[in-house]
């Protein structure tokens, strides 16, 4: 007859703690991550920057008047022309409809 070893195991309760435990922190990660993507997306503003940069272009090479207003892709997009110091300045401003974010620059004009 053959004699069983008694092979030493871990409890059921044992094992329901240690995946109860993997559950969390595998929950928490995935919330981090999700939180960073979503922050990286809505922080990202590369499209409106070109569009900016082109604009920009325009303005130098007047084939745009002033002033100049356009809605671009949930963006609010405006050029405005001022004196400052009897100078001459142009304004660049773009606001999100959606999130209320705003970047403005300011050019002189030359």
């Amino acid at each position: 007859m053959v004699i069983l070893k008694k092979v030493k195991s871990s409890t059921l309760m044992e094992t329901l703690v240690a995946t109860v435990l993997v559950v969390i922190v595998f929950m928490l990660a995935s919330m981090i991550l999700n939180n960073l993507f979503s922050t990286t997306i809505n922080n990202n503003t590369q499209v409106i920057d070109t569009h900016l940069n082109e604009l920009q272009y325009l303005l130098q090479n007047d084939k745009i008047e002033l002033p100049y207003t356009e809605t671009f892709q949930n963006w609010n997009v405006t050029i405005e022309n001022y004196q400052d110091n009897n100078q001459a300045v142009t304004e660049f401003e773009v606001i999100h409809l959606k999130t209320n974010k705003t970047i403005s620059f300011i050019q002189n004009a030359n």
